[in-house]
């Protein structure tokens, strides 16, 4: 299996159904009370882009995605239009976005990272496939222009002298969610008038 560093067609991405989920198991108690545990500590994302589909156009690229792909063998970049920035939706990254570490003055790499608040709960999701040329980088605030490069396959920022001793190193971006069909089958449906259907396109976000 190897990972291909294209992304899904984004006109027909942009109709997709699909979100995180986690894995929780629920014990019920004789008393009625519940113990729950999480099985994962990381949420997965689900995606379903039948519902992208408008026309045969859009059906033919799919099929033709997916079998470049081999089916469910080869990974590939999803473009998650409600959650592909380092801020909110509606807003435009910058390099004070996210905290991704603090300098020691020896450490020279560190992996982006995005953070989830809600009250005084964080989970803090890996960022693995940043988009090329739109990550930015900031020390202390001040945005750092050079000094620094990005492996957008891994989402490791690598800088040429090492952040010195508490420095706070911040990041801005967008990104893509590695994904993989989660099927090797597409039931393609032909309508009366020649435009394809499909009832069903599965995508699994791919955790390493």
């Amino acid at each position: 299996m190897a990972f291909h560093e294209v992304r899904f067609p984004d006109n027909i991405s942009r109709g997709a159904r699909g979100g995180p989920e986690r894995r929780t198991q629920i014990v019920e108690l004789a008393s009625g009370d519940e113990e729950r545990n999480a099985s994962w500590a990381n949420s997965r994302r689900r995606y379903d882009v039948a519902y992208g589909i408008r026309r045969a156009d859009d059906l033919a690229a799919v099929v033709a995605f997916f079998e470049a792909r081999n089916g469910r063998l080869h990974g590939f970049r999803f473009k998650d239009w409600g959650d592909h920035k380092s801020c909110l939706p509606s807003g435009t990254p910058s390099p004070t976005d996210q905290a991704i570490g603090t300098g020691d003055g020896a450490t020279t790499a560190f992996q982006l990272v995005k953070h989830y608040v809600s009250g005084s709960q964080t989970w803090v999701r890996t960022i693995a496939k940043p988009v090329v040329g739109s990550v930015t980088i900031a020390l202390n605030g001040v945005p750092q222009g050079s000094g620094w490069s990005v492996d957008t396959t891994t989402g490791v920022i690598t800088f040429t002298t090492a952040p010195g001793l508490s420095v706070a190193i911040t990041a801005g971006f967008e990104f893509d969610v590695p994904v993989r069909f989660d099927t090797d089958v597409l039931d393609v449906t032909l309508d009366l008038e020649r435009l394809g259907s499909i009832t069903s396109i599965p995508l699994l976000e791919i955790r390493r």
